[in-house]
């Protein structure tokens, strides 16, 4: 110690100097995970009485840490108050009553292992389903004039996106409950129902909706750490209708739904059609309004039969299709009794009685150019000498490869182009219809009836720089090809040319269009399909596209016509 305070000052300044550097880097650096010192969900709940019962059911099912670590949730917490209210109506003392594994279960449904804002709410469920596996259905409720944000349509958020440490909290006044009956006595225990769950029990229907799902455990091994994953499968959706639809459409007891549908006199038999009746409101998968939504049709229970969907003004309508020029008013789903959760799966409500609607195959005229994108051009849709070109990010319905742009023609009448002559007088431009440029276009066909089909295409040919295409029926190649730089004939007799698999689809006759037989289609139920091209040549120049013609196999394939220029038929 002498020696060291007989040093000179700036020398025993730099040593301190040099030691307390050498200190420093031997002691380990502390590291935060987080950016704040806002408190994780856990310390939240400690700070706050208000949520003490809520963190008393973390602590007693051991989730306590869990939400005190690092990671982005969403918590749905009930204050002190609903926490009561559930325990009144389970008829317990106390949390420590409640059955470890309910409560469980209930700790699970409140949290979602994603962070969820309020402005990512829709009227319908949230896209994460919760812990417990069950998805959070969101809502819009008026009380007293004050808007609020419903959450399985029982609670109201009473404040919300409270920022934590690790996720969001959104406060409710009630406790989520969890669904724990199935779809059978979902619907039973629903006395509007009554008529509707005697039809599902006469046809056998009940019991396969009275099943639990089934549950899969998964293991997988990495880095020494092992992970556990259970799935769920066999989610069923069911269309139900009220006493009230039955009785409206003339039923009023299961006799009279026998009377109606019964044909063969055996309910529980799948070809009887009260069996049927049932299981085409009856559809695979768990669908709730969010996923009809976006669908363009269903399958159902019933064999090889789907229900058609359609989105209109903020309405789900099903089955609402144009036949032969006649508008079938739609079935419409009643919101605010769907969405109605199951331990199996989801109810919706529909507001009218509904059967499959059974149809023999007819004639599908597919004017290319009658998209809605189009036609909601006024100005420009089938008026002549207009045209217009849209990139595919507008299209609903129609797909390709490439960024150039689709354009609509309507030719002026007597155009030296001669495409005022297409059906209409009108046709698809594709602008180099070869790869690197537009490729594989593909387009959302009408409402074809299930059955056997004879697929016509319809072009306006070129002679040079004009591709071979292949047409695609719902991904399955047909066997013809298409050339473009084929002209039409009437110099062969037209029932030799059909043997041949051509044919002039339009009447007058001009040789500037063609029509190919692409192949034979079976088509597997009723709905809305897809027919695509693919171009397997690389030509230079625009092609042109009119129909395609989707006409029964029995039926003759030259007639009628379509009018030239114009929208009629030929006879």
């Amino acid at each position: 110690m002498k020696r060291f305070l007989m040093l000179p000052r700036l020398m025993r300044l730099s040593l301190v100097v040099v030691l307390t550097l050498a200190f420093l880097n031997c002691t380990s650096e502390k590291i935060y995970e987080r950016t704040d010192e806002t408190v994780n969900i856990t310390d939240f709940l400690r700070q706050n009485d208000d949520y003490s019962m809520f963190l008393e059911m973390l602590e007693i099912t051991n989730y306590a840490s869990f939400m005190n670590t690092y990671g982005t949730y969403t918590l749905f917490l009930p204050d002190n108050e609903a926490v009561k209210k559930y325990l009144a109506d389970v008829g317990a003392a106390s949390l420590k009553d409640v059955p470890l594994e309910d409560l469980k279960e209930l700790v699970k449904l409140h949290i979602l292992d994603q962070e969820v804002p309020t402005t990512s709410f829709t009227d319908g469920k949230i896209a994460t389903p919760s812990q417990q596996g069950q998805f959070i259905i969101t809502g819009a409720a008026n009380v007293d004039g004050v808007s609020s944000i419903t959450v399985n349509k029982t609670a109201l958020i009473t404040a919300s996106n409270v920022e934590v440490g690790n996720g969001v909290i959104h406060q409710i006044d009630k406790v989520l409950r969890v669904a724990d009956k199935t779809l059978a006595q979902t619907i039973e225990a629903d006395q509007t129902f009554s008529l509707f769950t005697e039809a599902l029990k006469a046809t056998g229907w009940y019991d396969k909706l009275n099943q639990p799902l089934i549950s899969t455990t998964t293991t997988t091994t990495s880095n020494g750490t092992t992970t556990t994953t259970v799935t769920k499968s066999g989610h069923l959706t069911v269309l139900a209708q009220t006493d009230e639809v039955f009785k409206a459409a003339g039923f009023n007891s299961l006799a009279d739904l026998k009377a109606k549908y019964s044909h063969l006199n055996d309910p529980l038999n799948p070809a009887d059609s009260l069996n049927l009746f049932v299981s085409y409101r009856i559809l695979p998968r768990l669908q709730f309004l969010a996923d009809l939504a976006v669908s363009s049709s269903l399958e159902t229970k019933a064999p090889l039969e789907v229900i058609s969907v359609k989105l209109a003004t903020g309405n789900i309508l099903l089955n609402e299709e144009t036949f032969n020029g006649v508008l079938e008013p739609g079935i419409l789903v009643n919101r605010a009794a769907s969405d109605a959760v199951a331990s199996n799966g989801v109810i919706h409500g529909v507001d009218t009685n509904f059967f499959i609607k059974k149809r023999v195959p007819a004639p599908v005229y597919f004017d290319l150019g009658d998209q809605p994108e189009f036609r909601q051009l006024s100005a420009v849709f089938r008026k002549p000498g207009q045209y217009a070109s849209l990139p595919k990010a507008q299209f609903k319905d129609v797909t390709w490869d490439g960024n150039d742009a689709l354009t609509y023609v309507c030719a002026t009448k007597g155009s030296s182009s001669y495409q005022d002559r297409a059906w209409n007088g009108d046709i698809i431009e594709i602008f180099r219809f070869r790869n690197g440029n537009t490729q594989n276009l593909a387009f959302k066909t009408p409402v074809i009836i299930k059955g056997k089909y004879k697929v016509w295409v319809s072009y306006r040919w070129k002679g040079t720089k004009n591709p071979t295409v292949r047409a695609y029926f719902n991904g399955v190649a047909l066997p013809r090809l298409i050339n473009f730089q084929e002209q039409g004939t009437n110099s062969i007799n037209e029932r030799v040319l059909e043997s041949q698999g051509y044919k002039s689809h339009i009447a007058p006759f001009t040789n500037r269009f063609n029509a190919r037989l692409c192949g034979i289609i079976d088509v597997p139920t009723t709905g809305r399909h897809t027919i695509s091209f693919e171009s397997l040549s690389n030509p230079g120049d625009t092609a042109w596209m009119d129909t395609v013609e989707f006409r029964p196999i029995d039926m003759d394939q030259l007639y009628p016509r379509l009018q030239s220029g114009g929208e009629g038929f030929v006879p």
